[in-house]
């Protein structure tokens, strides 16, 4: 069976998001990314989500990279901006940098 080789015009682009959340007390790992999660599904709906390609790919405290479709950056800036609580917490969480390499992305960590 032969693979099927895509044209780089074909391939869906991405952008790395860095994403920091400021809060007073420590908050989990897990329950970040799963407010972040559940933030972006109430925003953008299961279909936009969908489109957006959200993937989480980094985290380290209270800073983290998420991947995204590089229509859809806006939306998922909006979408972090409107998540005004974790676990009973209040928090601000601020989007730092966007870039379309990962290696670049890191270096905001």
């Amino acid at each position: 069976m032969s693979k099927i080789k895509l044209l780089p015009s074909l391939k869906e682009k991405k952008r790395y998001l860095v994403y920091e959340v400021k809060t007073e007390g420590n908050l989990r790992e897990a329950a970040i990314t799963e407010s972040i999660k559940n933030g972006l599904l109430g925003f953008l709906g299961e279909l936009g989500y969908g489109k957006a390609g959200v993937m989480f790919v980094n985290q380290k405290e209270n800073k983290g990279i998420i991947k995204i479709n590089n229509k859809h950056v806006d939306n998922v800036k909006a979408g972090l901006a409107l998540i005004k609580e974790i676990e009973e917490s209040k928090v601000l969480i601020k989007s730092v940098y966007v870039s379309g390499i990962l290696n670049k992305a890191k270096g905001y960590l």
